[in-house]
């Protein structure tokens, strides 16, 4: 019989394959958490370079500099302060609205919600019913709330609501919109910026109180100022 060629080298252990298998997933995963674990400079300037100037801070991080160095110096001059004050006189002038409204007959009322303030207004004695032009008594009162919210410039949104009596030839979604953006151009005339109004009508979707009597239909026509104070 002819004689069998020797093998030249043996043949890989098979609990080699498997180990060599481990290793490879092991590196791969010590690699991955390292690469999860490591921060971008340049990430982490942008995050701290935009939450300082949203706070009032001045811009001196530079960008050929942050590459080159761990130390951040950032300053807040007096941020916190200007933003106190802002708050505060905005609450002053919201007092004052509230108080020259009433004497008009406009029920109006402040309420706050951590960094947002709502101005709520009934609109019984600003709007006709099924109008979205304001009665014209009450357009001095709307270009004096604008004067007075124009002086802290806050960001604002204008909110329509109605009750659920239903209209003829609109919704009262439509008129709630409708209301708000005639009031928003009024505080366009008064030279409000215009960056930081907008306008939005939620109809009978976000009442106050269960639409079941007179006096909670009232309550539930009202305009809403949602100024944000954050910044």
């Amino acid at each position: 019989m002819p004689r069998r060629k020797k093998r030249e080298c043996k043949g890989i252990p098979r609990w080699l394959i498997s180990f060599g298998d481990l290793m490879s997933l092991l590196l791969t995963f010590f690699i991955l958490l390292f690469s999860m674990g490591t921060i971008s400079l340049e990430k982490f300037h942008m995050v701290i370079k935009g939450i300082t100037e949203s706070l009032g801070g001045r811009k001196i991080i530079h960008e050929e500099r942050i590459l080159n160095t761990s130390n951040l110096e950032i300053e807040f001059p007096e941020m916190y302060m200007k933003l106190k004050k802002k708050r505060r006189k905005l609450q002053e002038n919201l007092n004052r609205l509230e108080e020259m409204l009433e004497k008009a007959g406009i029920e109006a009322e402040v309420e706050k919600h951590g960094s947002i303030v709502r101005f709520r207004l009934n609109t019984d004695r600003m709007f006709a019913p099924g109008s979205n032009t304001p009665y014209k008594e009450s357009i001095p009162l709307i270009l004096e709330i604008c004067k007075r919210l124009r002086e802290t410039e806050f960001p604002i949104t204008i909110e329509g609501h109605t009750d659920n009596t239903p209209m003829r030839g609109k919704t009262n979604l439509e008129l709630s919109a409708e209301r708000a953006l005639s009031i928003l151009k009024l505080f366009e005339s008064c030279r409000y910026p215009d960056k930081l109004l907008s306008a939005r009508g939620y109809g009978e979707y976000r009442p106050l109180v269960p639409n079941t009597t007179p006096q909670n239909r009232a309550k539930n026509r009202r305009v809403e100022f949602v100024i944000d104070t954050s910044g």
